[in-house]
């Protein structure tokens, strides 16, 4: 595959990275297939892999850890994340320095390496202020225990809070942001890619087929069911005005791919490849058969006819569905900040 460069950084990632969220309890329990998918990822040349410590409570991460045991840890560019509950204890999660310095800690431990090239920092936390985050970041990238630190689904305003505090601060800034983006959740290309290009930070967007939906499987005369959508209802039940949205702009999507030649899933990857901010696109297969349909899609170039026509069935800056944005900040979700 050809490269990108991760912002700023010189460090270069394949345009497909391996998500690896479906990698245990939460998706694929079976380890021995989870590493073998990991493998002929490695071996079609992927060289990024995104995980992240809530993924089926570390499990995700010891998987990968097995799977770069043999030798393959110094040629991966390995991405993890921290913030959400690891456990009963309240300060088993969130943005403090407490935490932070903690979990990188319990990772390293569960990768079975003693650096982690991307630690992100997977959700706000309007608890805790960004200098307290980004200080316990800078120590740990002068510890040794990480190389860069990124973000995960922030605001634009948040992401600009960051940029400034870290130059204001002398700290490390994050070198990348994690946002939702897809055909169907193009909330992302008002404000956030924008100023990601502004501040030379890399894109690596987290569910490029909209969590399922622009797999080829949501049809209107076939809905499946899944263990994802148990864990988040607010982004499949279909008697939600979004969710019927989402599946009559993908039977108009499978349409086009196939006027276009092409897979619903590749049209799908290939579009958020094709945004001059984006670098690389994660991939979250549970299956063998999952990743082969989506490793050739990093080679699609579509036209811009094709491209047109996306625009015109879900125009740009458009979320079909609001919850599918990822994060609902306080200010919206806690009436008594709106109420004096």
């Amino acid at each position: 595959m050809e490269m990108r460069v991760l912002g700023t950084t010189g460090v270069r990632v394949s345009p497909l990275c391996l998500g690896a969220m479906m990698f245990g309890a939460w998706g694929n329990p079976d380890h021995d297939e989870s590493i073998r998918i990991i493998d002929r990822a490695l071996d079609a040349g992927i060289n990024f892999i995104d995980t992240a410590d809530v993924y089926s409570g570390g499990e995700s991460e010891e998987i990968v850890a097995k799977a770069l045991a043999a030798g393959r840890r110094d040629r991966v560019v390995l991405a993890t994340k921290a913030h959400g509950r690891m456990g009963d204890d309240a300060n088993e999660q969130g943005n403090s320095r407490r935490w932070i310095v903690r979990e990188c800690e319990s990772s390293l431990r569960r990768l079975g390496t003693d650096y982690i090239d991307l630690y992100q920092i997977h959700r706000p936390d309007p608890a805790t202020d960004i200098d307290e985050t980004l200080g316990a970041l800078t120590d740990l990238v002068r510890a040794g225990k990480i190389r860069y630190a990124g973000s995960s689904t922030f605001l634009p305003s948040q992401i600009v809070e960051a940029q400034w505090t870290a130059q204001r601060r002398g700290r490390e800034r994050f070198v990348c942001e994690q946002p939702p983006y897809s055909i169907l959740v193009r909330g992302a290309e008002a404000e956030v890619l924008p100023v990601c290009q502004s501040y030379g930070m890399g894109v690596i967007p987290w569910s490029p087929l909209a969590g399922g939906w622009l797999s080829g499987r949501y049809r209107q005369d076939s809905m499946p069911t899944s263990r994802r959508a148990e864990r988040i209802p607010q982004r499949y039940d279909m008697s939600l005005p979004g969710n019927q949205a989402k599946l009559g702009a993908a039977e108009k999507l499978a349409r086009l791919a196939d006027e276009a030649g092409l897979s619903l899933i590749h049209l799908a990857l290939a579009f958020v490849l094709s945004h001059p901010a984006v670098t690389s696109a994660i991939i979250g297969p549970r299956t063998m058969e999952h990743l082969e349909s989506q490793l050739g899609a990093a080679d699609v170039v579509l036209t811009p006819d094709v491209l047109d026509q996306i625009d015109e069935i879900v125009p740009p800056g458009t979320n079909l569905n609001p919850p599918d944005r990822g994060y609902e900040p306080p200010a919206l979700t806690d009436p008594s900040l709106r109420r004096r």
